[in-house]
């Protein structure tokens, strides 16, 4: 059973030896480089909508791998 997102997540990562912190919260996804407030910032509707025409279709034949690394 999964929970439900109600509050954001932070966690660090480096990418290329810079850290970088991810933001998951309920409106999306922010990867903001560490010590700087501005990043890229992904909603989740816009996400579904570059999946194209059926989206559930599309998230079920990914579920095993894709960006989230096969978190399903």
């Amino acid at each position: 059973m999964t929970a439900k997102l109600e509050k954001t997540l932070k966690r660090e990562i480096v990418i290329d030896e810079q850290p970088y912190t991810v933001a998951v919260s309920p409106e999306g996804v922010k990867l903001t480089k560490k010590g700087f407030r501005l990043g890229t910032e992904v909603s989740w509707k816009s996400m579904l909508g570059q999946a194209g025409g059926d989206a559930g279709a599309s998230a079920d034949a990914g579920a095993g791998g894709g960006m989230m690394g096969g978190a399903s």
